[in-house]
């Protein structure tokens, strides 16, 4: 498919006219409360159930009645992290674009993230049917009680979901930026190219819009990016959807804390929460923090799971009568996975995931080695990457498995999710081998596979 470029960049690419670094987060003076698990912990705020539709509300299409609550076996602290682009609209109205749900389990110190597409088109408890990412908005603008914008929206999730979530955090996009340059920028593995307008670097606010900006291309490679270069790849949907829009948020939100885990922040943070909470909108107390923070100090990066909708199995595309393309959630499917979603890893998944993988880049391309490897830790596996091969020169991905086991094996799955031919899968066993498993990535290798990403092509 030939993409045609049409000049129509999204007004959230407007850069200051000069560049001012955010200040580092840096922790303050005030001695660090130490960190002493309570036997018992601060309860969990308690959920107003949503009012019920009256019987003879009529609507733009059905009202669906309430689903019953996903069943909840395990001590789950939900967070609701939400983006917004109030910034960009002169009266105020906000729009939350980004919205994930953060499961915590605090019995098996696992998490799982789960994106929500902004088109979803749900019922408001008493509003009507509307696109979820306005909830929030109109709940502030209802003076909605309790808990304003937040309010509404946990009723309307909890409505239409059966998921309740306990806290939330908003931040806008110039907070979202903050928060990246201060930890120093984050480094993604970019499964996609992506392309999209791009301000050019002496942007004038003056000059007409095609003057400002350019096409840009982003390979597929492993990339450091800035507050600024992360908002771009959160937000870009020129050749991609919103479903995809939530993986690569969730990317970034993995690579936040890992970034915070590996440079100590997470140590620091009941010092920096001061400054954190600067930017980030929250009902979140320093106490809930401090509950949640071994956890987060303690988790096994592997074990973090990530869920995202898929358009056309989870919903049903379908255009309002005033012309919005908007998304019906399909309940069946859609209750599977939040079922799934509030599991954590069995015992079955760990083992088989507890696999070691080392990734080799048998071609000139660069970093692919990193994608694989990054590829494989979203699943949930052991990889590393371990850069070229002795041979770069590889036309196929070969998979070799040292372990030799017939049951138990990740062999199928792993050949699977890297698009490994049957051909190129040998078996040699090894008693005294290092990895479990060697990739050697070759030129038919595509890291896009899966992905609702048009080629460039």
């Amino acid at each position: 498919m030939t993409l045609t470029p049409t000049l129509t960049p999204t007004a959230t690419l407007t850069p200051t006219a000069t560049f001012t670094p955010s200040p580092t987060l840096t922790p303050s003076n005030t001695p660090t409360p130490t960190l002493t698990p309570t036997e018992t912990p601060r309860p969990l705020p308690t959920l107003i159930l949503p009012p019920e539709p009256n019987g003879d509300e009529i609507d733009v299409t059905a009202i669906p009645t309430r689903v019953p609550p996903v069943e909840r076996n395990y001590d789950l602290v939900n967070i609701l992290l939400l983006g917004g682009d109030d910034e960009l609209v002169a009266d105020g109205t906000i729009r939350t674009d980004s919205m994930i749900i953060v499961s915590i389990n605090r019995q098996t110190g696992t998490a799982a993230m789960l994106s929500l597409p902004r088109d979803l088109f749900v019922y408001i408890p008493t509003i009507g049917m509307r696109r979820i990412n306005t909830v929030y908005g109109i709940g502030e603008n209802y003076g909605w009680e309790p808990d304003g914008g937040f309010g509404l929206l946990r009723q309307t999730i909890f409505y239409n979901l059966g998921i309740n979530v306990h806290f939330f955090a908003r931040v806008n996009f110039s907070g979202f930026e903050q928060i990246i340059d201060s930890i120093g920028g984050i480094d993604i593995a970019v499964d996609c190219a992506y392309q999209d307008y791009y301000p050019v670097e002496d942007f004038d606010p003056e000059a007409p819009v095609e003057d400002n900006y350019y096409l840009r291309t982003l390979p597929v490679g492993y990339h450091h990016m800035n507050g600024f270069d992360a908002l771009w790849y959160a937000r870009t949907r020129r050749i991609a959807d919103d479903f995809d829009r939530g993986r690569r948020q969730q990317q970034i939100l993995r690579a936040i804390y890992r970034k915070a885990r590996d440079e100590g922040l997470l140590q620091n943070l009941p010092s920096l929460w001061g400054q954190l909470t600067e930017v980030v909108e929250t009902n979140l107390g320093f106490e809930d923090m401090l509950g949640l923070l071994p956890t987060a100090l303690t988790m096994d990066f592997t074990t973090l799971e990530n869920y995202t909708l898929i358009r056309g199995y989870h919903t049903t595309p379908w255009t309002t009568p005033d012309g919005q393309n908007v998304q019906l959630p399909v309940y069946e499917t859609i209750h599977q996975l939040l079922t799934d979603f509030y599991q954590p890893p069995t015992d079955s998944q760990i083992r088989l995931e507890g696999a070691t993988i080392r990734v080799l880049n048998g071609t000139t391309n660069p970093d692919w080695d990193l994608v694989a490897a990054e590829r494989l830790l979203w699943e949930g596996y052991s990889a590393i990457a371990a850069g070229a091969a002795d041979d770069t020169t590889y036309s196929q991905t070969v998979l070799i498995d040292y372990t030799g086991q017939e049951k138990g094996s990740s062999l199928t799955e792993i050949a699977s999710l890297l698009n490994v031919h049957r051909d190129n899968v040998r078996v040699e066993p090894d008693p005294n081998r290092v990895y479990d498993f060697d990739v050697i990535l070759g030129a038919d290798y595509n890291s896009c596979e899966g992905f609702s990403v048009l080629s460039l092509n």
